[in-house]
Order: C-alpha cells, then sequence, then structure tokens
C-alpha cells in the first residue's frame, strides 16, 4: 500500500531549511512532552537518500535510506509533511547504529527536494532533517535530429579538450593511492588514440605508496602546444606538450589545493581550488613563476564561496566560477583578474557545472542538488529562467553555432540539449554516467562517460554529438 509521501517540494535550500525547521520543533514537542527538559538530544551522524543501487529517486520507485551514528537498536520513524511515512511505520537501527530501510514514493510525486524529519527514539531521543530528492524521468527523445559516433577510450574518463587537430582525455582509476591513470590524444576524424601516456610516479606519504599523478581536470592551449591538467589527489596541477604528450613540468604537490577545472587565456592557466573561495593563476609562458590567486568574496551574508567549475566567455574576455556551496555565480574580469560580480544563483542546491556563451550575454549553471538548469543574464545575473530537465546534472556547455546547452545528466545516463530559452530539445542516450563535455566551435559536442559497472557495455567512452 502506497503512502501520501511527498506533499509540498522545495526548489531553494533555504525553503527546505525553513520547512524543515518547522517540522523539526513540531517533532521535538512531540518527543520531549513525555518528560520534559531530562535528556538532552543531539544526533551527529548521517542520514541520506537514495533509489536502488544508489540510483536516482523518481516517482513510483523505492527510495532507500541509510543512516549511521544511532544509538544501537534505536527505534526511528520518518515524517513528511507531518505524515508518518511507511504506513506508520517504525524502524529501527541494527546493533551497531545503522539503519537500512526502503519507502515507497508514489507515481503522483512532482520532481523536487522534500524534507523529511527522522524522529530518533529510545533512551536518546533526537531528531534531525534530510533532503529527498524526487527527480524528474525522461524518456530518450530528438536522436532524429542528432547523428552521435561512440568509441572506447580510456578507463575512467573525467574531463575532455578539443583542439583544432586532436582531442585529449584525462582518466583515473581508483581512490589514492591512484595507480591507473592516463592522458590520451585522438584524432577528431578517426576518433582513435594516437598517443597516450601514464604520469610519472607520486612521492609517497608515511608508509603509503604514492601512486601517480593521476589526471583529473584538463585545458588546452595550442598557441604554445600545452596541455595542462589538475592532479586532484596531490593538490596540484601538470603540463604536457600538446605533440607528443611529454610531460613538460609536474608542479610539486601541494600547489593548489583539491583542483578542479583548468582553462587557458591570454597566456595563463587559471586552475579552480574546489571549496575554497580561490582561483589560482599560472604565467603559461613562465612556468617557474609563482602563481597569483584571485580570492572571490560571496555575495551573500555569512557563506564562503566555494569555487568548482569554470567557463570562459572570449569575446567578452570573461571568466565564470560556479560556487558549490554557496550557490553562486562569479565574473572575473580577465584583463586584469578582478572580480567584477558575484551573483545568487536562486533556487539552486548544490551549484556545480558552469556555461557561459561566447559573449558572456547568457549563463548557465547545473545543480546536481536539486537538478535545477538556471539561465541568468551574464551581465546582471537575473534569472531568467530555471527548468528541470533530468537527474544529476554535472557538467554543461553552449555550442556556439546553434546556441544551445548541451547538460552532462550522470544520473539519467543522458545528455539533454535545450534552447537558449530552456526548452527541452533534445534527450539523448550517450551511455552510462556521462561526466564532462566540451564543444569544438564547427557544430560538434563532445562527451566522455565513465562507467556503471564492470560489465556496463557503454563504460570509458567518447561520444561526438552532431546536428544532423
Amino acid at each position: 500500500m502506497t503512502h501520501s509521501l511527498l506533499r509540498s517540494p522545495v526548489s531553494a535550500k533555504g525553503q527546505a531549511v525553513g520547512a524543515a525547521a518547522t517540522a523539526l520543533l513540531l517533532v521535538w514537542s512531540s518527543i520531549a512532552l513525555a518528560d520534559p527538559f531530562t535528556t538532552p538530544g543531539g544526533y551527529e551522524g548521517r542520514i541520506s537518500a537514495q533509489g536502488a543501487n544508489r540510483s536516482p529517486i523518481f516517482a513510483g520507485s523505492k527510495a532507500e535510506i541509510e543512516a549511521q551514528g544511532l544509538a544501537p537498536n534505536q527505534p526511528v520513524s520518518l515524517r513528511q509533511a507531518g505524515e508518518v511515512l511507511g504506513n506508520g511505520a517504525s524502524f529501527a537501527a541494527d546493533d551497531k547504529g545503522n539503519l537500512k530501510a526502503e519507502l515507497e514514493i508514489p507515481a503522483t510525486a512532482k520532481a523536487g527536494l522534500y524534507p523529511v524529519v527522522a524522529e530518533l527514539g529510545g533512551d536518546t531521543p533526537s531528531a534531525t532533517v534530510f533532503d529527498l530528492k524526487v527527480s524528474k524521468q525522461l524518456p530518450f527523445s530528438g536522436s532524429e535530429n542528432y547523428a552521435l559516433k561512440s568509441v572506447e577510450i580510456v578507463r575512467n574518463p573525467y574531463q575532455i579538450a578539443v583542439g583544432k587537430d586532436a582531442i585529449y582525455v584525462t582518466g583515473a582509476v581508483g581512490r589514492p593511492p591512484v595507480k591507473e591513470s592516463e592522458l590520451a590524444k585522438i584524432d577528431p576524424q578517426s576518433m582513435e588514440i594516437t598517443a597516450r601516456v601514464t604520469p610519472q610516479a607520486a612521492p609517497s606519504k608515511g608508509d603509503r605508496e604514492g601512486g601517480v599523478f593521476a589526471v583529473y581536470g584538463i585545458g588546452l592551449d595550442e598557441q604554445d602546444h600545452q596541455v595542462w591538467v589538475t592532479n586532484s589527489r596531490q593538490n596540484t596541477v601538470a603540463v604536457y606538450d600538446s605533440k607528443d604528450l611529454s610531460l613538460i613540468k609536474q608542479f610539486p604537490e601541494d600547489s593548489v589545493d583539491h583542483p578542479r577545472d583548468v582553462l587557458l587565456a591570454n597566456g595563463k592557466a587559471y586552475v579552480s581550488a574546489t571549496f575554497t573561495p580561490e582561483i589560482y593563476v599560472f604565467d603559461a609562458k613562465h612556468l617557474d613563476a609563482e602563481p597569483a590567486v584571485i580570492e572571490i568574496p560571496s555575495s551573500q551574508r555569512g557563506q564562503r564561496f566555494a569555487a568548482a567549475s569554470l567557463s570562459l566567455a572570449p569575446e567578452a574576455n570573461e571568466l565564470f566560477v560556479s560556487s558549490l556551496g554557496s550557490n553562486e555565480v562569479a565574473v572575473i574580469d580577465l584583463k586584469d583578474d578582478s572580480v567584477k560580480a558575484t551573483w545568487k544563483v536562486p533556487h539552486s542546491v548544490s551549484t556545480i557545472g558552469v556555461a557561459a556563451s561566447a559573449d558572456g550575454s547568457r549563463v548557465y549553471t547545473v545543480a546536481q542538488g536539486n537538478d535545477a538548469v538556471s539561465i541568468l543574464d551574464g551581465k546582471t545575473g537575473a534569472l531568467i529562467k530555471q527548468v528541470n530537465i533530468g537527474a544529476n546534472p554535472l557538467n554543461t556547455v553552449v555550442e556556439p553555432k546553434s546556441g544551445n546547452i548541451f547538460v552532462a545528466l550522470r544520473g539519467a545516463h543522458a545528455v539533454a540539449v535545450i534552447s537558449p530559452e530552456g526548452e527541452l530539445l533534445a534527450n539523448l542516450d550517450v551511455g552510462s554516467t556521462p561526466n564532462h563535455l566540451t564543444q569544438d566551435g564547427a557544430g560538434n559536442v563532445y562527451v566522455v562517460n565513465k562507467s556503471g559497472g564492470e560489465d556496463d557495455p557503454t563504460a570509458n567512452r567518447l561520444t561526438r554529438i552532431s546536428a544532423k
């Protein structure tokens, strides 16, 4: 029997917290009425919701609730919109304080972010709130308008950069110490690998082997024949020769705090230091020079800008930066590397991907927390439109010939195509977990996807998407 779950979705974190706080007060009062002010509460564990095998949650599916840090065998009730979920059932932690529960999501549930209150009973009563996200499930569409060519490349590809004569891809497998990683060069016509290199060994850390300087983010400077990569595990970057992939310079460990993206412009390499308000600026012509650091202030009181993705608007000579923590976008003037503006992205949760039009007039962000794709005015930061096009959007790019926006949907295993006004034009099947995409200026978009498991026939692929 399906219970009445998920009555009032919210699309912004602030709204979720507000609704959840009210519910939390009601729940705490109901717990405490039996014996008020005698047993202080306080849950410091973690509780989350996801679909089967950590997939997205869709209407009509089941949500898996997981919690750690509970008291052994502690009873747990879940409420949403004031109603106890699971047909009034009370769940219980195991003898190690872990909980696994399953909830049915009504077929009528709308896509959105829902605050759920967990009442923790027993000898240490408490309550906490977590978000349950229901994603929109869309069928594949629009394939008649696009030609797709797909080939297998390196294992676990992360990012891609495209030049006039070659495509460059990074790949890295596993967690530290990462021992398998490659930088590959690919012919754009045949899409065959023409060169590949494994990064050099990284120093050991104490008793732990260092693995290699695994490569993740990637940027290309065709004029100076440089391929820049981020070594996120060692907090640094490296430079390779674009002609033969020989190593030009490996910067020392801890040069940049958890670098994610790197882009080249005006003889400089701009690197985002993830979760910090900093962009590191390297002189691409003088590699021994100390990098400059751009500090990005948050426009929100009490918030800290947390850099993630980068996007160039070459005609405007501007760099756009997304903030994963504070859900903002910053604009950097590349004439003097000054911060021109920082804008809040309304109703966006865990804003990660960003793409700007070439002239900087439009900026597009994607948010994994609530599946929101936001269209912003690139001059004022005003929100023009917000759309939901599927589960877990991660990265995005503007294809300049059509002006259309391509979005990698990791949870939906698709690339969505939307118009500059936000109309869904296509939802293309590109295989499991698309991770990163870019465009070549000639009407083609390239996307790399990772893997859905050992037996995934679509794993580790590069796909070229071309309008027919």
